[in-house]
């Protein structure tokens, strides 16, 4: 059984507990915090779990040159990477503006640490849970000091191999013990033959004691659910208030509307999961009492006749007879009554047959 723990206050993931369902806002509030406040609302009324960000101190993610580097891409918010990227890049006093938002709607907030500073900030705001983009998975000393603060982890996968993996669960596991694994392709947008779906059950047989989820860039919702079905127990998903705008990741991200219907899907397939148990449940009683089988006479049957199994039919029958499953426990035994042709075999009519038990 996957390991459960509490990833937020009150919210436990993994085991029987629903799917925990990330609303990934990133920099897709193309660096207004008004937008970035819709979004968050947004989030909350799609029924997700979370609301996140994505926070850098940028002279610590980025060398000097590559910031100066000129951005000529038709996404780009300045000359040079550093300009676009310090236009999409909120201040510490707006994260915590957002925060308060969060709370004020009632849902969970929080944000990838892009670097070990910003993880240092996010600490500081206290925040529920660290989530670990694809870029620094394999980021040993980043993912080292972020464990041994030991806030809940969430670890993306893009990029990665299992053997990285491996060595991330062991790095991660000997600091923090309450940590998810999500796989996840870094494309944007994704291919569903490059998704590897596959991947989320040989992370359950290599790391059993976590959660495992699925982090998506693909198009539209069914990938996803169909993680879920998989035994996924985080969902994150990119999400946009207009695929139009500005910025690589709106292609990948989901609209208001989507979201809703992944939220939704989501709980109906957690709900149709159901139980391993394999039973008649109540809700079939109908259909069986109306055409469920049950043994018959194929043949006039006298009082004290050893049944054999040419004498025996299965049909649907009124009154129910024996089970059908049970036909085979009828041969050798005796009828204490006359049985008509295409009569039921009831218990009552055959020897050390009694009617909740196997003849």
């Amino acid at each position: 059984m996957p390991l459960v723990f509490e990833l937020c206050p009150g919210r436990m993931v993994g085991g029987d507990h629903p799917c925990f369902i990330i609303a990934e806002i990133g920099q897709n509030h193309q660096g207004d915090i008004e937008i970035a406040k819709k979004m968050i609302k947004m989030a909350k009324d799609c029924g997700a779990d979370c609301a996140k960000f994505q926070k850098s101190e940028l002279e610590y993610k980025f060398n000097k040159r590559a910031l100066e580097r000129p951005y000529t891409s038709k996404h780009s918010w300045g000359k040079t990477y550093g300009e676009h990227k310090r236009h999409l890049e909120f201040s510490h006093e707006q994260y915590r503006e957002l925060q308060k938002y969060a709370e004020k709607v009632g849902i969970i907030f929080t944000a990838s640490g892009m670097d070990e500073m910003a993880v240092e900030f996010l600490h500081e705001i206290n925040v529920p849970f660290f989530k670990v983009a694809s870029l620094d998975t394999n980021n040993f000393p980043y993912l080292e000091k972020t464990a041994k603060k030991g806030r809940p982890m969430v670890v993306s996968s893009g990029m990665q191999s299992m053997e990285t993996m491996r060595q991330v669960y062991k790095t991660v596991k000997a600091h923090n013990k309450n940590f998810a694994i999500l796989q996840c392709t870094s494309a944007y947008p994704l291919e569903p033959e490059h998704v590897n779906l596959r991947v989320i059950t040989e992370y359950q047989k290599e790391f059993p004691d976590i959660p495992i989820g699925y982090s998506g860039h693909e198009s539209g919702i069914n990938i996803s659910v169909a993680a879920v079905a998989l035994g996924a127990k985080i969902i994150e998903r990119h999400v946009t208030l207009d695929k139009t705008w500005k910025g690589n990741d709106h292609s990948a991200s989901l609209e208001p509307s989507e979201l809703s219907e992944l939220v939704h899907s989501i709980r109906l397939v957690e709900r149709a999961l159901g139980s391993s148990l394999k039973q008649m449940l109540p809700c079939e009683k109908p259909c069986h009492d109306k055409l469920g089988k049950s043994v018959v006479a194929k043949v006039k049957i006298p009082k004290g006749t050893v049944l054999t199994l040419d004498m025996l039919a299965v049909k649907v029958a009124e009154p129910i007879g024996v089970k059908a499953e049970d036909i085979f426990q009828l041969v050798g035994k005796t009828v204490m009554k006359d049985v008509e042709e295409d009569e039921s075999v009831t218990p009552d009519l055959v020897e050390n047959c009694r009617k909740k038990a196997k003849c």
